[in-house]
Protein backbone atom coordinates (compact mmCIF):
# COMPACT_ATOMS: atom_id res chain seq x y z
CA UNK A 1 0.00 0.00 0.00
CA UNK A 2 1.55 3.27 -1.14
CA UNK A 3 0.99 6.26 1.15
CA UNK A 4 0.95 9.76 -0.32
CA UNK A 5 1.94 12.72 1.83
CA UNK A 6 1.66 16.41 0.99
CA UNK A 7 4.44 18.56 2.47
CA UNK A 8 4.43 22.32 2.84
CA UNK A 9 7.90 22.94 1.40
CA UNK A 10 7.84 26.64 2.33
CA UNK A 11 6.85 26.25 5.99
CA UNK A 12 9.36 26.81 8.77
CA UNK A 13 12.36 28.95 9.59
CA UNK A 14 14.67 26.76 7.52
CA UNK A 15 12.48 26.21 4.48
CA UNK A 16 12.69 25.20 1.75
CA UNK A 17 16.21 23.74 2.17
CA UNK A 18 15.70 21.62 5.30
CA UNK A 19 12.14 20.65 4.35
CA UNK A 20 13.25 19.37 0.95
CA UNK A 21 16.21 17.53 2.47
CA UNK A 22 13.89 15.97 5.04
CA UNK A 23 11.55 14.83 2.29
CA UNK A 24 14.46 13.30 0.38
CA UNK A 25 15.63 11.51 3.53
CA UNK A 26 12.14 10.14 4.13
CA UNK A 27 11.76 9.04 0.50
CA UNK A 28 15.02 7.10 0.76
CA UNK A 29 14.11 5.44 4.06
CA UNK A 30 10.40 4.66 3.65
CA UNK A 31 9.09 1.99 1.34
CA UNK A 32 5.92 2.54 -0.69
CA UNK A 33 5.62 6.28 -0.18
CA UNK A 34 5.00 9.13 -2.60
CA UNK A 35 5.58 12.72 -1.56
CA UNK A 36 4.20 16.01 -2.84
CA UNK A 37 6.48 18.98 -2.17
CA UNK A 38 4.25 22.05 -2.32
CA UNK A 39 5.82 25.47 -2.78
CA UNK A 40 7.61 27.84 -5.12
CA UNK A 41 8.58 25.53 -7.92
CA UNK A 42 11.97 26.99 -8.86
CA UNK A 43 13.16 27.09 -5.24
CA UNK A 44 11.96 23.56 -4.50
CA UNK A 45 13.49 22.06 -7.64
CA UNK A 46 16.78 23.82 -6.94
CA UNK A 47 16.90 22.24 -3.48
CA UNK A 48 16.05 18.81 -4.91
CA UNK A 49 18.93 19.15 -7.34
CA UNK A 50 21.23 20.27 -4.52
CA UNK A 51 20.17 17.19 -2.53
CA UNK A 52 21.07 15.01 -5.54
CA UNK A 53 17.56 13.63 -5.89
CA UNK A 54 16.32 12.24 -9.18
CA UNK A 55 13.86 9.63 -7.96
CA UNK A 56 10.24 9.18 -8.96
CA UNK A 57 8.58 9.24 -5.53
CA UNK A 58 8.72 13.03 -5.05
CA UNK A 59 6.52 15.35 -7.10
CA UNK A 60 6.70 19.15 -6.98
CA UNK A 61 3.34 20.94 -6.77
CA UNK A 62 3.49 24.71 -7.45
CA UNK A 63 2.22 27.22 -4.88
CA UNK A 64 3.38 30.80 -5.20
CA UNK A 65 2.17 32.27 -1.91
CA UNK A 66 3.71 31.63 1.49
CA UNK A 67 2.03 32.24 4.85
CA UNK A 68 4.73 33.64 7.10
CA UNK A 69 5.07 32.84 10.80
CA UNK A 70 4.04 36.41 11.66
CA UNK A 71 0.89 36.39 9.50
CA UNK A 72 -2.58 36.28 11.02
CA UNK A 73 -3.68 32.64 10.56
CA UNK A 74 -7.29 33.02 9.36
CA UNK A 75 -6.79 36.33 7.58
CA UNK A 76 -3.76 35.06 5.68
CA UNK A 77 -5.67 32.04 4.37
CA UNK A 78 -8.16 34.36 2.66
CA UNK A 79 -5.64 36.97 1.51
CA UNK A 80 -3.01 34.50 0.29
CA UNK A 81 -5.19 32.12 -1.65
CA UNK A 82 -3.18 29.30 -3.15
CA UNK A 83 -0.60 29.35 -0.38
CA UNK A 84 1.61 26.31 0.15
CA UNK A 85 -0.39 25.42 3.26
CA UNK A 86 -3.74 25.66 1.47
CA UNK A 87 -2.59 23.70 -1.58
CA UNK A 88 -1.03 20.95 0.55
CA UNK A 89 -4.14 20.55 2.72
CA UNK A 90 -6.33 20.61 -0.39
CA UNK A 91 -4.43 17.60 -1.75
CA UNK A 92 -5.62 15.68 1.32
CA UNK A 93 -9.17 16.96 0.94
CA UNK A 94 -9.23 15.90 -2.71
CA UNK A 95 -7.99 12.42 -1.84
CA UNK A 96 -4.69 12.82 -3.69
CA UNK A 97 -2.69 12.67 -0.46
CA UNK A 98 -3.27 10.65 2.70
CA UNK A 99 -1.60 13.13 5.06
CA UNK A 100 -0.27 16.65 5.37
CA UNK A 101 2.97 17.90 6.99
CA UNK A 102 4.04 21.48 7.68
CA UNK A 103 6.57 23.29 9.85
CA UNK A 104 4.89 26.58 9.04
CA UNK A 105 2.44 28.90 10.79
CA UNK A 106 0.69 26.64 13.35
CA UNK A 107 -2.45 28.75 13.52
CA UNK A 108 -2.80 28.70 9.74
CA UNK A 109 -2.32 24.92 9.70
CA UNK A 110 -5.03 24.47 12.32
CA UNK A 111 -7.36 26.84 10.48
CA UNK A 112 -6.71 25.19 7.12
CA UNK A 113 -7.18 21.72 8.59
CA UNK A 114 -10.46 22.69 10.22
CA UNK A 115 -11.74 24.67 7.22
CA UNK A 116 -10.75 22.46 4.32
CA UNK A 117 -10.79 19.01 5.92
CA UNK A 118 -13.57 19.51 8.44
CA UNK A 119 -13.98 17.60 11.68
CA UNK A 120 -14.40 13.89 12.10
CA UNK A 121 -17.94 12.75 12.98
CA UNK A 122 -18.70 13.44 16.66
CA UNK A 123 -15.57 15.59 17.16
CA UNK A 124 -16.40 18.90 18.83
CA UNK A 125 -12.99 20.61 18.50
CA UNK A 126 -9.68 19.44 17.00
CA UNK A 127 -6.70 19.43 19.36
CA UNK A 128 -2.94 19.59 18.95
CA UNK A 129 -1.07 16.79 20.68
CA UNK A 130 2.63 16.97 21.53
CA UNK A 131 4.74 13.97 22.55
CA UNK A 132 7.38 14.57 25.22
CA UNK A 133 10.16 12.14 26.09
CA UNK A 134 10.16 11.48 29.83
CA UNK A 135 13.23 9.27 29.73
CA UNK A 136 11.45 5.98 30.38
CA UNK A 137 8.55 6.47 27.99
CA UNK A 138 6.60 9.13 26.12
CA UNK A 139 3.70 11.27 27.29
CA UNK A 140 1.10 12.85 24.99
CA UNK A 141 -0.01 16.33 26.08
CA UNK A 142 -3.22 17.65 24.50
CA UNK A 143 -4.29 20.41 23.70
CA UNK A 144 -1.30 22.72 23.24
CA UNK A 145 -2.92 25.59 21.38
CA UNK A 146 -5.77 24.72 19.02
CA UNK A 147 -8.60 25.46 21.46
CA UNK A 148 -8.11 28.01 24.25
CA UNK A 149 -11.78 28.12 25.28
CA UNK A 150 -12.52 24.52 26.14
CA UNK A 151 -15.67 22.91 27.45
CA UNK A 152 -15.67 19.68 29.47
CA UNK A 153 -16.76 17.59 26.47
CA UNK A 154 -13.80 18.93 24.48
CA UNK A 155 -11.35 17.77 27.14
CA UNK A 156 -12.98 14.35 27.35
CA UNK A 157 -12.62 13.93 23.60
CA UNK A 158 -8.98 15.05 23.80
CA UNK A 159 -8.40 12.29 26.32
CA UNK A 160 -9.94 9.70 24.01
CA UNK A 161 -8.06 10.87 20.90
CA UNK A 162 -4.70 11.14 22.68
CA UNK A 163 -5.16 7.68 24.20
CA UNK A 164 -5.76 6.20 20.76
CA UNK A 165 -2.69 8.03 19.43
CA UNK A 166 -0.55 6.76 22.32
CA UNK A 167 -1.71 3.19 21.72
CA UNK A 168 -1.57 3.09 17.93
CA UNK A 169 1.43 5.31 17.17
CA UNK A 170 3.55 5.05 20.33
CA UNK A 171 2.71 1.43 21.08
CA UNK A 172 1.48 2.02 24.64
CA UNK A 173 -0.98 -0.33 26.30
CA UNK A 174 -3.92 1.23 28.11
CA UNK A 175 -2.04 4.49 28.87
CA UNK A 176 -2.74 6.26 32.14
CA UNK A 177 -4.61 9.54 31.62
CA UNK A 178 -4.24 12.55 33.89
CA UNK A 179 -6.10 15.88 33.93
CA UNK A 180 -3.69 18.78 34.44
CA UNK A 181 -4.69 20.74 37.52
CA UNK A 182 -3.30 22.75 40.43
CA UNK A 183 -3.52 19.76 42.76
CA UNK A 184 -4.26 16.05 42.82
CA UNK A 185 -7.39 16.23 44.97
CA UNK A 186 -10.65 15.61 43.12
CA UNK A 187 -12.19 18.97 44.03
CA UNK A 188 -9.18 21.08 43.07
CA UNK A 189 -9.32 23.70 40.32
CA UNK A 190 -11.93 25.80 38.60
CA UNK A 191 -15.36 24.74 37.41
CA UNK A 192 -14.06 23.38 34.10
CA UNK A 193 -11.57 21.11 35.87
CA UNK A 194 -14.08 19.86 38.43
CA UNK A 195 -16.76 19.05 35.86
CA UNK A 196 -14.28 17.42 33.49
CA UNK A 197 -12.86 15.31 36.31
CA UNK A 198 -16.28 13.85 37.05
CA UNK A 199 -16.94 13.11 33.37
CA UNK A 200 -13.61 11.36 32.96
CA UNK A 201 -14.59 9.00 35.77
CA UNK A 202 -17.53 7.86 33.64
CA UNK A 203 -15.41 6.90 30.62
CA UNK A 204 -13.59 3.66 29.89
CA UNK A 205 -10.27 5.45 29.78
CA UNK A 206 -7.55 4.58 32.27
CA UNK A 207 -8.15 7.86 34.07
CA UNK A 208 -6.05 8.24 37.21
CA UNK A 209 -7.31 11.66 38.31
CA UNK A 210 -5.79 15.11 38.48
CA UNK A 211 -2.09 15.62 37.94
CA UNK A 212 0.19 18.55 38.64
CA UNK A 213 2.63 20.04 36.16
CA UNK A 214 5.56 18.36 37.87
CA UNK A 215 4.09 14.94 37.02
CA UNK A 216 4.21 15.40 33.25
CA UNK A 217 7.80 14.19 33.06
CA UNK A 218 7.93 11.56 35.79
CA UNK A 219 7.07 8.72 33.40
CA UNK A 220 3.89 7.58 35.16
CA UNK A 221 1.41 9.02 32.67
CA UNK A 222 0.80 8.28 29.00
CA UNK A 223 -1.63 11.15 28.38
CA UNK A 224 -2.04 14.57 30.00
CA UNK A 225 -5.15 16.59 29.13
CA UNK A 226 -5.52 20.37 29.41
CA UNK A 227 -7.04 23.31 27.56
CA UNK A 228 -5.08 24.95 24.75
CA UNK A 229 -4.21 28.06 26.75
CA UNK A 230 -2.51 26.13 29.53
CA UNK A 231 -1.09 23.55 27.14
CA UNK A 232 0.61 26.14 24.98
CA UNK A 233 2.26 27.64 28.05
CA UNK A 234 3.42 24.16 29.10
CA UNK A 235 4.86 23.61 25.63
CA UNK A 236 6.73 26.92 25.45
CA UNK A 237 8.06 26.69 29.01
CA UNK A 238 9.25 23.14 28.34
CA UNK A 239 11.01 24.21 25.14
CA UNK A 240 12.68 27.15 26.83
CA UNK A 241 13.69 25.19 29.90
CA UNK A 242 15.08 22.36 27.80
CA UNK A 243 17.26 24.72 25.79
CA UNK A 244 18.39 26.47 28.97
CA UNK A 245 19.35 23.18 30.63
CA UNK A 246 21.42 22.17 27.60
CA UNK A 247 23.27 25.50 27.69
CA UNK A 248 23.90 25.16 31.44
CA UNK A 249 25.18 21.62 30.96
CA UNK A 250 27.54 22.64 28.18
CA UNK A 251 28.83 25.58 30.20
CA UNK A 252 29.34 23.45 33.32
CA UNK A 253 31.18 20.76 31.40
CA UNK A 254 33.40 23.30 29.69
CA UNK A 255 34.27 24.85 33.02
CA UNK A 256 35.00 21.44 34.54
CA UNK A 257 37.22 19.98 31.82
CA UNK A 258 39.03 23.02 30.46
CA UNK A 259 42.02 22.48 32.74
CA UNK A 260 42.20 18.69 32.46
CA UNK A 261 45.34 17.44 30.67
CA UNK A 262 43.28 14.93 28.69
CA UNK A 263 40.35 17.25 27.95
CA UNK A 264 40.51 16.46 24.23
CA UNK A 265 40.05 12.75 24.88
CA UNK A 266 36.78 13.30 26.74
CA UNK A 267 35.31 15.56 24.06
CA UNK A 268 33.43 12.76 22.25
CA UNK A 269 32.01 11.56 25.55
CA UNK A 270 30.80 15.08 26.35
CA UNK A 271 29.29 15.50 22.90
CA UNK A 272 27.40 12.25 23.42
CA UNK A 273 25.94 13.41 26.73
CA UNK A 274 24.85 16.77 25.32
CA UNK A 275 23.39 15.11 22.25
CA UNK A 276 21.36 12.65 24.32
CA UNK A 277 19.96 15.42 26.51
CA UNK A 278 19.10 17.55 23.49
CA UNK A 279 17.19 14.68 21.91
CA UNK A 280 15.39 13.96 25.17
CA UNK A 281 13.96 17.48 25.48
CA UNK A 282 13.18 17.87 21.76
CA UNK A 283 9.64 16.76 20.91
CA UNK A 284 10.44 16.85 17.17
CA UNK A 285 12.23 13.56 17.76
CA UNK A 286 8.71 12.08 17.83
CA UNK A 287 7.79 13.64 14.51
CA UNK A 288 6.02 16.84 15.44
CA UNK A 289 2.51 17.42 16.69
CA UNK A 290 -0.59 15.76 15.19
CA UNK A 291 -3.77 17.78 14.81
CA UNK A 292 -6.25 15.22 16.09
CA UNK A 293 -9.93 15.40 15.24
CA UNK A 294 -9.80 16.66 11.65
CA UNK A 295 -10.98 14.50 8.78
CA UNK A 296 -7.48 13.77 7.55
CA UNK A 297 -3.99 13.20 8.87
CA UNK A 298 -2.08 16.36 9.75
CA UNK A 299 1.32 16.75 11.41
CA UNK A 300 2.76 20.11 12.45
CA UNK A 301 6.51 20.08 12.83
CA UNK A 302 8.48 22.62 14.88
CA UNK A 303 9.18 25.88 13.07
CA UNK A 304 12.91 25.35 13.51
CA UNK A 305 12.82 21.78 12.19
CA UNK A 306 15.88 20.45 10.41
CA UNK A 307 15.86 17.70 7.80
CA UNK A 308 15.80 14.94 10.42
CA UNK A 309 12.78 16.43 12.18
CA UNK A 310 10.92 16.81 8.88
CA UNK A 311 11.72 13.21 7.97
CA UNK A 312 10.39 12.08 11.36
CA UNK A 313 7.19 14.09 10.82
CA UNK A 314 6.69 12.45 7.43
CA UNK A 315 7.20 9.00 8.94
CA UNK A 316 4.63 9.63 11.68
CA UNK A 317 2.14 11.03 9.16
CA UNK A 318 2.60 7.87 7.13
CA UNK A 319 2.00 5.64 10.16
CA UNK A 320 -1.15 7.58 11.03
CA UNK A 321 -2.50 7.04 7.52
CA UNK A 322 -1.52 3.36 7.35
CA UNK A 323 -3.12 2.56 10.70
CA UNK A 324 -6.28 4.49 9.81
CA UNK A 325 -6.18 6.25 13.16
CA UNK A 326 -9.21 8.39 12.34
CA UNK A 327 -11.53 5.40 11.92
CA UNK A 328 -10.86 4.31 15.49
CA UNK A 329 -11.21 7.88 16.80
CA UNK A 330 -14.58 8.17 15.08
CA UNK A 331 -15.77 4.81 16.39
CA UNK A 332 -14.71 5.53 20.00
CA UNK A 333 -16.22 9.03 20.08
CA UNK A 334 -19.49 7.92 18.51
CA UNK A 335 -19.79 5.19 21.12
CA UNK A 336 -19.03 7.70 23.86
CA UNK A 337 -21.67 10.14 22.60
CA UNK A 338 -24.38 7.45 22.77
CA UNK A 339 -23.91 6.95 26.50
Amino acid sequence: MTISIAIDAMGGDRAPREVVRGAVQAAREIEEVSLYLVGREDAVRAELEEADWNGQSIEVVPAEHVIEMSDSPVESLSKKRGSSIEVAVSLVREGKADAFVSAGNTGACVAAGSLYLGRLPAVKRPGIAVVFNTGNCAVVVIDVGANVQCKPEHLIQYGVMATIYAEEILGQTNPRVGLLNIGEEDQKGHALAKTTHGLFRETRLNFVGNCEGSEIFNGDLGVVVCDGFVGNIVLKVTEGLGEHLVKLLVHSIQQGVVNLPDSESVAPFIDGIVGNLTRTVDYSEYGGAPLLGVDGNAIMAHGRSDAKAIANAIKVAGRMAKMDLNSRITSELQALSKK
